[in-house]
């Protein structure tokens, strides 16, 4: 038998918090997802203003860092440098764009968090901020 370690609701809520704050403060809006441990969500938050289709990216980038344990965008990357697609991961879920980080503690992923709806840069600063209140 063996025991995982996943981010708690209020951990997840913290980051979400962050992350919308400072999104806030740039009136713009962005969909953010974070996951346990699987890449199966544990907190979502859909901004005012933020489009349908970074729904279900917010959710699938975190899903695919937190099954890699890499960032989303590393795992594209790697598609993208080899002869086949993305899919050949074998999950219709995994997407390979930035955005998507895995939350991490003591080397081991214990959940994820995924942001879309903004550009890649800021995305990454935001998750990676948000990261830093996981320890």
């Amino acid at each position: 038998m063996y025991q995982t370690m996943n981010l708690s609701h209020a951990e997840a809520q913290a980051m979400i918090a962050a992350v919308q704050k400072r999104v806030e403060a740039e009136k713009k809006a962005a969909a953010i997802a974070v996951t346990d441990s699987h890449g199966e969500l544990i907190a979502f938050l859909r901004m005012d203003g933020c489009g349908l289709p970074p729904l279900y990216i917010a959710i699938n980038k975190a899903y695919t860092a937190a099954r890699e344990g890499r960032p989303s965008g590393d795992v594209g990357q790697d598609a993208r440098d080899r002869p086949f697609p993305i899919t050949y991961y074998g999950n219709l879920r995994y997407v390979g764009w930035a955005g998507g980080f895995p939350a991490m503690h003591d080397g081991k992923v214990v959940g994820a968090i995924g942001i879309s709806g903004l550009d890649e840069e800021q995305e990454t600063k935001l998750a990676r901020t948000a990261l830093e209140l996981v320890k």
